[in-house]
């Protein structure tokens, strides 16, 4: 996390506010807890490193928790390397780590328009209308969406078991998506496939950029040699 700055008193000629500037100050203040700073971009100390990983389900995408609960610590031995973008604790896949914060930013930055390939398992079959209008880009609460590739596959054949196991509405079929986004927003497949009315079960990121995460098995990491 970003250091926040440090606030210096001048002992020998205090300043005397108005209530108008302290109203301000009191104000910036007040926003500066509502939006927290980002976490900070890594300095690149010593060789570049990048780890491939295969998070599992249920895992933090984070080497630190203060509730106990399972980390990146767990199965990383790597330190000083951060995760290139966000793999929330309930989707499986392809997790980047490094300790370059240029490369960092140019796999995440949505200017670079780096594409993410994941496979969605969703509750239903969306028809050629909803794959039409997911393709087009969407209005969620955060803007509109940019133009995203989404296609019916069938179940990969390289797929792990997930522990625990999907829940299944035994009325209700669920298909397997294809999904190639140019953006990386918060939870944004799960809230576009939810936007078509087509909820995600289980959710699966296979390729960032030219990184993939072929002949990794679930829970195992690689690292790249060549950056």
């Amino acid at each position: 996390m970003t250091t926040p700055k440090r606030i210096t008193k001048n002992n020998k000629h205090p300043r005397k506010f108005s209530s108008k500037s302290t109203h301000k100050s009191a104000s910036k203040q007040s926003s500066s807890n509502q939006h927290p700073a980002r976490e900070q971009k890594p300095k690149l100390e010593g060789p570049r490193k990048l780890i491939i990983f295969n998070k599992p389900f249920d895992v933090l995408p984070q080497f630190t928790d203060d509730q106990g609960r399972t980390t990146l610590k767990n199965y990383i031995s790597y330190s000083g390397v951060y995760a290139a973008g966000r793999l929330d604790r309930d989707s499986e896949g392809l997790l980047i780590l490094t300790n370059d914060g240029k490369l960092q930013a140019q796999l995440t930055q949505p200017k670079s328009k780096v594409a993410k390939i994941y496979f969605a398992q969703v509750e239903g079959i969306p028809d050629e209308a909803a794959l039409a209008k997911f393709r087009q880009g969407l209005i969620l609460n955060d803007g509109p969406t940019r133009p995203a590739g989404i296609e019916i596959v069938e179940q990969p054949e390289w797929l792990w078991q997930r522990n625990p196991p999907i829940r299944e509405r035994k009325l209700i079929p669920t298909s397997w998506l294809k999904i190639t986004l140019y953006e990386g927003r918060n939870r944004q497949v799960r809230r576009m496939t939810a936007h078509i009315g087509f909820p995600t079960l289980r959710l699966i990121r296979y390729q960032v950029g030219e990184y993939t995460l072929e002949n990794i098995a679930i829970g195992k990491w690689k690292e790249i040699q060549s950056v």
